[in-house]
């Protein structure tokens, strides 16, 4: 049950951040005018911070998945 429950609440919080991720131009969002903004400088400290978290949160998911997998794998 608690990996149940951790499974949706951490991809809650992969949407929210994916969602706050900046469009890198190319795809939809130019056909909508995403594209329409050039990048001027790198990436700024946030969204370096956005990045590792998003990616720790990837990795959270995955492995609640995988266990989460196993655990039914077990039951039956």
């Amino acid at each position: 049950m608690g990996f149940s429950i951790a499974v949706i609440v951490f991809s809650l919080l992969m949407l929210m951040l994916v969602l706050m991720h900046k469009g890198k131009g190319g795809g939809l969002s130019d056909m909508f005018g995403g594209g329409m903004q050039s990048s001027v400088g790198g990436s700024s400290v946030a969204e370096r911070n956005l990045d590792r978290i998003t990616v720790v949160v990837g990795v959270f998911w995955t492995i609640c998945i995988v266990a989460l997998g196993v655990m039914m794998k077990l039951d039956s």
